[in-house]
């Protein structure tokens, strides 16, 4: 007999950074809808020349493509440009969300800023790189939490809030002081809210990947240089998918996971276990 998880029919679930074609966001999205629910999709509205050339190949279109693949599953999708880092924009989200779905069940907070010139020694580090990444990644999450925490203590049917952060908080690689230390706050903030949102039956977490082959991780060459970084770092021998981190995620939305708070889950392949510190996701 299969087994499936349950708990999504006529639930509605919140997805930031759902756009990239090979990334975490997406498989989260396109695994809650497949479960059961109806998906708000949220992208910054990249400007398509700096999509990856595999996205441009296949007529991507961000957020949009991804609100057509669950309407093809029969739930309802509904993406929308907007900047988790900027508050009043949050705000408008959840009016938005509400008027349209008249519910959140799920928020999956997974935007975070691009790789690039955080990725330096500290003395080299600028401030401009350091507040855009704290703004999207940290206070982003804490600003799409709040008022969507909100939301669901209005409703007072419970919910579950889902955090990606990351091996990075564990690894505390050197030249990821901007991106690490925001997911070590990240997983503090996790903490925090499972115990002041646990009375009102909102379960939070994190799920915290290591290696994942998405468009993200573009920057290290496929092939050799690839292959022995995996093989030198994950002791099951492949780099994660982003369908590895949604089955955590969907999981920790489900019936199954109604007794599971506070947890900071590493969806690694036991890279985590070894004490080398190649660079993270």
């Amino acid at each position: 007999m299969a087994f499936a998880l349950t708990g999504f029919d006529g639930k509605v679930a919140v997805v930031t950074g759902a756009g990239r074609m090979r990334s975490i966001g997406r498989p989260i999205a396109l695994a809650l809808a497949r479960a059961g629910c109806d998906v708000v999709l949220t992208g910054t509205g990249r400007a398509p020349q700096t999509y990856p050339e595999d996205e441009r190949r296949a007529g991507w279109r961000d957020i949009e493509s991804v609100a057509e693949e669950i309407r093809a599953m029969g739930r309802r999708a509904l993406p929308v440009v907007t900047s988790v880092a900027d508050p009043e924009a949050v705000d408008a989200l959840v009016t938005r969300v509400t008027r349209e779905f008249g519910r959140v069940d799920f928020l999956i907070n997974n935007a975070g800023a691009a790789r690039g010139g955080d990725r330096v020694p500290v003395t080299e580090l600028s401030i401009d790189t350091w507040k855009r990444v704290m703004d999207t990644n940290l206070n982003g999450t804490f600003y799409m939490s709040r008022a969507f925490a909100r939301r669901m203590s209005e409703q007072g049917e419970g919910g579950a809030i889902v955090n990606i952060s990351s091996l990075a908080a564990r690894l505390l690689a050197p030249d990821t002081a901007a991106y690490a230390t925001t997911k070590i706050a990240i997983n503090g903030l996790t903490t925090i809210m499972a115990g002041e949102l646990g009375p009102r039956k909102i379960r939070v977490n994190s799920v915290a990947p290591g290696i994942i082959d998405t468009s993200r991780l573009d920057d290290v060459p496929r092939g050799k240089v690839w292959d022995d970084m995996v093989a030198a770092f994950i002791p099951l021998g492949r780099a994660g998918t982003g369908e590895d981190v949604a089955n955590m995620v969907t999981f920790l939305c489900s019936e199954q996971g109604a007794w599971v708070t506070g947890q900071h889950i590493y969806v690694d392949g036991g890279h985590g276990a070894t004490p080398r510190r190649p660079t993270s996701n």
